[in-house]
């Protein structure tokens, strides 16, 4: 039992957070319905994928390192938060903030959860 449980907790940030980054990517296929020229497309696509570029490179720092999920997974959440409500308040800005933030805090607790019990080992 101990083993699946240490399985469950291993793997399932790192799925989550995959399929949160191609989640991510998918939003920012937004920018091919504007009137952009091929330039501005391609410069707009980079600008939206930043997030989950940066998202990536700590996944795969974060693979080895858990810690380092753990923490930068819960930042961005509450850097997604800070950037959202700089705004005037709308109810539906609460929506894409759980929906984001919520993801993004959930898969950086089960890195924190999987870092304190390879350290307890």
């Amino acid at each position: 039992m101990k083993k699946k449980t240490s399985r469950f907790v291993f793997w399932t940030p790192r799925i989550l957070s995959i399929i949160f980054i191609t989640f991510l990517a998918l939003m920012s296929l937004d920018v091919f319905s504007s009137e952009l020229s091929f330039w501005q497309t391609i410069g707009a696509l980079f600008m939206h994928n930043i997030p989950a570029l940066v998202l990536l490179i700590v996944l795969l720092i974060s693979w080895k390192y858990e810690i380092v999920g753990g923490i930068a997974f819960i930042l961005a959440g509450a850097l997604y938060l800070v950037l959202i409500f700089r705004n005037p308040f709308e109810w539906y800005l609460l929506l894409w903030a759980i929906q984001i933030m919520g993801v993004s805090w959930l898969i950086g607790t089960l890195f924190l959860i999987g870092w304190f019990k390879k350290r307890k080992l």
